[in-house]
């Protein structure tokens, strides 16, 4: 066991405010859980000495699950009759989460953070998970039509996926931290960075197209019930 305080302090901190606030049931309660999970056993495991140590390709997956995956489920958790009220405009949550995104991912703001694992990289992850409610809630709580969110998600994937290409591309390592931590098994840093960048690419691609495709469907069909839809989705 390798825990940290997102496991040990966050997950349970949102647990309690799911059972006490929220109150999800059913298949939200399972949404709820889901996320609970993947972020626990994304800083339980071993996977979070890899990713604090010695592999880009972990850190970057927490990332992943922090400021996509596990906001995505909280999100789709909150009962429709809860937070009516609460409205997060598509373009602040976007603009939110590609500047967070981005920022983090500055190669002397990244290293830092991990070489200030007690503070700064904690700061890191909460952002990641701020953000990514932020993004996920005009899709799921937000009174726009389908359309207006299939443009939402295909400006979300194509905004933020130059940082994954990037990593994936250029020659040379950019972190200094996982450019010098020690390895005695797995993949030398250049090709730990092409990994992390590959994955990410590709998961972005995976999540972002499949829930493009779902709000494009509904759109179409919303299209043939009603012709000025389109007019409607495009103000």
């Amino acid at each position: 066991m390798h825990p940290s305080l997102e496991a040990v302090v966050l997950v349970p901190a949102l647990a309690l405010l799911y059972a006490t606030v929220v109150k999800p049931r059913g298949a939200r309660a399972a949404a709820a859980a889901a996320a609970l999970i993947s972020i626990f056993a994304s800083f339980f495991t071993s996977l979070q000495p890899l990713a604090t140590h010695t592999f880009l390709w972990a850190h970057l997956l927490q990332n992943v699950v922090l400021a996509e995956w596990a906001p995505a489920l909280l999100v789709l958790a909150v009962p429709s009759d809860r937070f009516r009220n609460v409205r997060i405009p598509m373009l602040p949550a976007l603009a939110l989460w590609l500047a967070t995104y981005f920022v983090w991912h500055l190669p002397w703001i990244y290293d830092a953070a991990l070489r200030r694992p007690h503070w700064l990289l904690h700061i890191e992850h909460v952002t990641y998970l701020v953000a990514g409610v932020a993004l996920w809630w005009p899709i799921v709580r937000g009174a726009q039509n389908a359309g207006a969110k299939a443009l939402y998600l295909f400006a979300a994937f194509v905004l933020a996926s130059p940082l994954g290409l990037v990593l994936a591309l250029i020659p040379r390592p950019i972190y200094g931290f996982y450019t010098h931590a020690p390895r005695t098994w797995g993949p030398r840093p250049l090709a730990d960075q092409q990994i992390a960048g590959v994955t990410m690419a590709l998961e972005q691609a995976a999540v972002f197209f499949a829930v493009f495709a779902l709000y494009l469907s509904r759109f179409l069909q919303e299209e043939q019930r009603d012709p000025d839809v389109f007019s409607r989705a495009a103000r």
